[in-house]
This record gives structure tokens, C-alpha cells and sequence, in this order.
């Protein structure tokens, strides 16, 4: 059984993503959607009876260093490029109105 989307289900996708599309741009994208619905059917033609599930794309696992804190570089050096600042801190433009 193959799976086909028509051009009203594209359009409630597009309507549902609060995206617009022109007429062309929207038979490009039923001819991509379908392409992937066959390649996706392709899938189904594969034995899949033992294969276990895969849950990792390795075997390795993340190692993490142990997060310390530790001062790089000195305030004076912080502040050295920042465009507007005063003695010990950046100062940035207002943002919030009261």
C-alpha cells in the first residue's frame, strides 16, 4: 500500500506551519513530500524480524569533565574591546520601559 499526499493535504500543512506558498512552490513541494513517502515505503520492504532497535549511533558514551570554575582572563581585559562601558562593568542600552 503507498501513501500519496494531494495537494489539500499540503495545503493544511502549510495552513497549520502558518506558512504561504505559491502554486508552483507548493507542486514542488507534493512531489518532494511523495518522493519521501516512496523512498520511505522502500523501508517496509526490508526484514526487519531480528534486528534489536537502535538506540545509540555508537557504542561510546559522552565523558564529561568535571565542570570547575576558573577566571581566564582579568575584568580589565573584558572590558577592553567593549564599545560602551564605564569603569568596572559594560554598559548596554535600555531595554526595558517603565
Amino acid at each position: 500500500m503507498e501513501n500519496k499526499i494531494d495537494i489539500t493535504t499540503v495545503n493544511e500543512i502549510a495552513h497549520l506551519a502558518r506558512l504561504e506558498f505559491g502554486e508552483e512552490a507548493k507542486s514542488e513541494i507534493l512531489n518532494d513530500i511523495n518522493r519521501m513517502l516512496s523512498f520511505i515505503g522502500k523501508l517496509n520492504e526490508l526484514d526487519t524480524d531480528n534486528v534489536e532497535p537502535l538506540i545509540y549511533m555508537t557504542n561510546e558514551r559522552n565523558v564529561l569533565r568535571k565542570d570547575e570554575a576558573e577566571n581566564t582572563i582579568t575584568q580589565k581585559e573584558a572590558l577592553k574591546n567593549a564599545p560602551k562601558k564605564d569603569s568596572d562593568y559594560f554598559r548596554a542600552p535600555k531595554v526595558i520601559q517603565h
